[in-house]
């Protein structure tokens, strides 16, 4: 496909996803807890609706593609071309009703992220990138995204999910880094990376996260002029501890303190 034709795809994918999901959303639904005993970790049936229609359309468009999807696994994850979904990232903030939630569609060509989107319905608002350039698209018209400068930890704004995320040494790694900045922020999943690619954050540390959590927005940081890595500077394409700044200089201190 030529490039214009697979941007309108995705953009498809991200509408047609949408129309399934927001019925869903500020009504009540129900949620199962998919962790078995664990940390609750919600999945509704707007999750399922989203994913279900994204799969339909790749199929279909590109057969020989691979699908790895939050909800539904993993189909020929060994393809060149693989699609990473994840219908809604930040299902909690979902349910409860705040618009802190987005569709993640990213691609990947043979494992490396090349392409990703990240999609909040309910706003309009539309984040993407290449890893060559980043943009946005929303109700207050489109601009490139760029990422602001900020060398020091100690002018620097955080966010992470939750604190609660970390345990042990991680735990004293974070604590190292957010008593070094200047504010930090909770609970924002997707939507921090993509105001980080805006030039409105400097930096998201967490933890524990997999590839259809990170692997889409990793196009869209490094496109805006940012970086993402693991904690121990390694590719965050298959997630894990992360680390993402939007002023590479920061990268090398927030390592240094998580290590330490």
């Amino acid at each position: 496909m030529r490039p214009v034709d697979f941007a309108s795809f995705v953009n498809e994918l991200a509408t047609t996803s949408g129309q399934a999901i927001l019925p869903f959303f500020r009504t009540s639904l129900s949620a199962e807890d998919k962790s078995r005993g664990g940390v609750f970790d919600p999945v509704t049936e707007a999750d399922r609706a989203g994913e279900t229609t994204m799969r339909r359309m790749i199929t279909a468009m590109f057969p020989s593609h691979g699908i790895v999807g939050e909800e539904f696994g993993a189909e020929r994850a060994d393809a060149e071309f693989v699609w990473i979904l994840d219908p809604i990232d930040g299902t909690r903030a979902f349910m409860a009703g705040l618009p802190l939630w987005g569709t993640l569609i990213g691609l990947t060509r043979n494992g490396a992220p090349a392409y990703g989107l990240m999609h909040q319905p309910f706003i309009g608002e539309r984040f993407f990138g290449d890893g060559g350039s980043a943009g946005y698209v929303g109700p207050h018209g489109e601009r490139k995204l760029t990422t602001r400068r900020c060398h020091a930890l100690a002018d620097a704004t955080m966010s992470t999910t939750s604190p609660r995320l970390f345990e042990g040494a991680a735990m004293a790694g974070y604590q190292r880094v957010e008593s070094a900045v200047k504010l930090t922020r909770y609970g924002y999943d997707c939507y921090a990376y993509c105001m980080l690619a805006a030039g409105h954050l400097d930096l998201v540390v967490e933890s524990g996260l997999k590839p259809y959590d990170i692997a889409p927005l990793i196009p869209i940081i490094e496109g805006a002029g940012g970086i993402v890595t693991t904690w121990d500077g390694g590719s965050a394409a298959q997630g894990g501890s992360i680390v993402a700044c939007g002023d590479k200089r920061l990268h090398d201190s927030v390592l240094e303190l998580l290590g330490r």
